[in-house]
């Protein structure tokens, strides 16, 4: 019996990447919301914490373009699936640390498998989604790494004030099991999918931008992607961008625990905000791009480019956090940064869709996705050092500067004569 079609099918698909993002992000999230607790209960101290999540920074950094080309092979819906297991149980691991050290073990698995997210999602948008409408729909599902860590304080905080921060590892893990199992039953590409329409099948290709000339179905290769100015212009200001998303991630419960004062339940109601405020960044810095477009008559990279420096001159928000009185100024100076955040890097990943090749996407945004995760990486280890001694507030100075800079290399390297000539050759 054949089944109807379900209308607008692409966007439950990226509802369904949404959720998996969800998912992915409430397991890295988990402990960060559990710091404060794990530092007093595991007895570590403010430089270990830092190499615990170094552990996860340099797994993660290195396997992504391995993890990339492993998508690229599989395919989205078998390789996903299977990193999406894997984060699952490593996640739940976490509950078996007696240290510092095996926490950081634990945190390099998590690592491993957790580098696929990003890069399986951008292939789904490229194989879902017409050019016009991928950074609304990377838009929709870069939300899920917001609400995964808006998600995680006050559910952190429950299990562990419910029974205790190794029951927060177990349940956190065992959701991102039951999304493996719907991304199992609910994925396919749209030439496979029995519930499309024809119609809406062919709107997506339509509309789908190729280069002229033959299609070039070859392996990808590490080696020709790293030759190409276009990767450069997105791999440098991921570098310079991330590093505030895995402040954010990472080190603001500690920040408002340890500077600020709060306690573990004003945490938990208050920690979780800059996430929504991201949530909505990454909306609206989806729909800016086509707005540009729309309203200005902006080419689809200028309209990029835009929202990337849009993005980065919000983030002096949070530069100024210095300045903010009290515990919930601070909180609201996160705010902008995570919306800030969230309207640029969305622009960045969307252009890996934009500038490459569907059986190329996965490996460049893996590629791409290490470069931001050395940044981090590096960041949150100076984070970890400077912090005792000069403070955090210098520390998110920095932030600002590196998007500003970022937003200059994406204007400087990104230019459309360029583009327009590879496309030819």
């Amino acid at each position: 019996m054949t089944r109807r079609p379900i209308r607008n099918l692409r966007w439950w698909i990226i509802g369904l990447v949404m959720l998996g993002t969800t998912v992915n992000y409430l397991a890295r999230s988990s402990l960060g919301a559990a710091a404060p607790t794990l530092t007093k209960e595991l007895n570590f101290t403010t430089q270990e914490y830092s190499y615990v999540v170094a552990g996860f920074q340099l797994a993660y950094t290195a396997v992504q373009p391995f993890a990339g080309y492993i998508l690229d092979l599989l395919g989205t819906k078998v390789g996903l699936f299977v990193f999406a297991i894997g984060w699952s149980l490593a996640n739940m691991a976490h509950g078996l640390a007696g240290g510092w050290v095996s926490l950081a073990f634990f945190r390099a698995l998590l690592g491993i498998s957790e580098g696929a997210v990003i890069p399986a999602s951008m292939k789904a948008v490229s194989e879902w989604f017409p050019d016009k409408e991928r950074s609304v729909a990377t838009g929709w599902f870069n939300i899920g790494t917001a609400v995964g860590a808006m998600i995680a304080p006050p559910l952190v905080v429950w299990c562990i004030l419910a029974g205790s921060w190794q029951l927060a590892f177990f349940v956190t893990g065992a959701i991102g099991l039951v999304w493996a199992g719907a991304w199992w039953f609910g994925y396919r590409s749209p030439r496979e999918h029995p519930r499309i329409s024809e119609e809406e099948l062919a709107y997506i290709e339509a509309g789908q931008h190729r280069p002229a000339g033959p299609v070039d179905t070859r392996r990808p290769s590490w080696l020709s992607i790293a030759r190409e100015r276009k990767f450069w212009a997105i791999a440098l200001p991921r570098f310079l961008a991330d590093p505030a998303w895995q402040t954010f991630t990472f080190w603001i419960p500690l920040y408002l625990s340890t500077v600020r004062g709060m306690d573990l339940k004003q945490i938990a109601i208050f920690a979780w905000l800059p996430f929504l405020a991201a949530d909505m960044g990454s909306i609206i810095g989806g729909y800016l791009s086509p707005f540009l477009m729309r309203t200005f008559g902006a080419s689809l990279i200028t309209a990029r480019k835009l929202t990337v420096l849009s993005g980065a001159v919000l983030m002096i928000g949070p530069a100024c956090i210095s300045f903010a009185p009290d515990a919930y100024w601070a909180i609201a100076l996160f705010c902008v940064g995570g919306f800030a955040h969230q309207m640029l890097s969305g622009a960045l990943i969307t252009l890996s869709a934009d500038l490459f090749p569907h059986h190329q996407v996965a490996t460049a945004n893996g590629m791409t996705g290490t470069a931001a995760w050395t940044g981090g990486l590096l960041f949150s280890l100076l984070v970890g050092a400077l912090a005792s001694t000069i403070g955090y507030n210098p520390l998110f100075v920095c932030l600002a500067i590196f998007d500003l800079v970022g937003a200059v290399l994406v204007f400087s390297l990104l230019r459309e004569r360029h583009l327009q000539r590879a496309d030819r050759a």
